[in-house]
């Protein structure tokens, strides 16, 4: 079964051989839980993302992308690279970005000649940017799990999301040195001007939602129903009669991923009230504080257990299991919310790419035919980049919790 029902009848069950408690704790404890108005932004935002894919702009992205960089050995590759970051910043969702990746990039790098685990690697691992650039799924429902500021968080995700596009970039460069088939192409100034004036739309929208949070015009709340207006008013702009038609099954789409996730998140809801009633953060939390152990030996053992989870879970239910238990023990050993957010969202990212549940491997494998082992075997060696940021990550917290520090103390929704 799946692990909001799994979840779900476990709780139910403790609640009903527990004579101290009610059984109609179950729906209340369920549906507080979603009862947050800072939850409407996990729709608002998926299905944004949607829409922005069915525009035709994630196309235009990576247009001006290749333009870019089209002149450096293994330009397409950095090319797909940089276009994960951009269409990060719109949809917000890991799969999303790989499997919209997946049906752009991977035919255009095996024609360049590409090797298919080199392309495939390159989408997979870039897919998991966008679980860290902003808007970020896994960040908003961390910070609404842990009451932890959403535009802190986001603004937290730029440095590290942008490492992990550094370190890719820089083995792509290597790989392509190291493989004569790879090339550099030729740098256009007429395409790039061209690339540009069609991806400004695409460009547009992390400016529109990052712009309007930093400068208080909304909340991140607001901030979705913004970015779903934005693509609502292009679509109908550029191609209205294609749009109008795509529209009901993308809004069918979001909203199947959206009961996925909030009922995993109710299910988690009854969890906590049992585990609140039980006293079990209370008692895992001292039992870690009496090993007196630090605040780094304490993140590299949770990173240790998120990998371990992530072979067997999706990243939304790694969260919701384990941060109301972990979340107490962090502050307690002095590690800032913010930055386990970071940490936290680290882990899912690399989780992603590892097997046997990874579920990027499994979207570019479905999407682009290329055989299971084949994607592993590229994914592995941007994980091993991906692990290394995640170190640094960890033993410098500055790299996560400097810019929020800096842009946000202004901002009357940032507190």
């Amino acid at each position: 079964m799946t692990i909001g029902v799994a979840l779900g009848v476990t709780s139910i069950l403790f609640i009903l051989t527990d004579p101290m408690l009610d059984a109609r704790t179950v729906a209340q404890s369920f549906f507080s839980f979603l009862g947050s108005f800072s939850l409407m932004t996990v729709p608002l935002f998926i299905y944004a993302g949607f829409l922005m894919e069915r525009t035709g702009m994630v196309r235009q992205l990576f247009g001006f992308a290749e333009a870019l960089v089209s002149r450096i050995v293994g330009g397409f590759g950095l090319a797909t690279v940089a276009t994960c970051v951009m269409f990060s910043a719109i949809s917000g969702s890991s799969v999303a970005v790989a499997s919209a990746m997946s049906l752009i990039a991977v035919p255009e790098m095996r024609a360049r000649n590409y090797p298919d685990w080199l392309s495939a690697g390159i989408v997979s691992s870039g897919g998991g940017i966008g679980l860290l650039i902003p808007p970020s799924l896994s960040l908003i429902i961390y910070g609404i799990a842990t009451e932890t500021s959403i535009v802190r968080l986001f603004f937290a995700g730029i440095i590290p999301g942008l490492l992990l596009a550094v370190g890719m970039a820089t083995l792509i460069v290597v790989v392509a040195w190291r493989t004569p088939s790879l090339t550099s192409g030729r740098f256009s100034g007429q395409r790039l001007r061209e690339s540009t004036v069609a991806a400004l739309p695409g460009l547009g929208m992390p400016v529109l939602v990052l712009g309007g949070l930093y400068g208080g015009l909304f909340t991140p709340t607001e901030s979705a129903a913004v970015a779903c207006g934005y693509a609502m008013v292009y679509g109908l702009a550029t191609r209205p009669r294609e749009f109008l038609r795509e529209l009901l099954p993308v809004t069918a789409r979001a909203v199947n991923l959206t009961a996925v996730v909030f009922f995993l998140m109710g299910s988690v809801g009854v969890f906590q009230f049992v585990a609140a009633n039980h006293a079990w953060p209370q008692k895992i939390a001292e039992a870690v504080v009496a090993l007196e152990l630090g605040a780094l030996p304490f993140l590299f053992g949770y990173l240790c257990v998120l990998l371990l989870l992530g072979m067997f879970l999706d990243g939304i239910a790694m969260i919701l299991l384990t941060v109301p238990v972990v979340f107490p023990i962090a502050t307690s050993v002095g590690v800032d919310p913010v930055h386990l957010g970071i940490v936290v969202t680290m882990g899912v990212e690399l989780s992603v790419i590892t097997p046997p549940v990874g579920f990027n491997l499994f979207a570019v494998s479905g999407i682009a035919k290329i055989p299971i082992q084949t994607v592993l075997r590229g994914a592995m060696i941007f994980f091993v980049s991906d692990l290394l940021v995640t170190v640094a990550i960890i033993v410098f917290p500055a790299l996560s919790t400097w810019l929020p520090e800096l842009l946000v103390s202004g901002s009357p929704f940032g507190g």
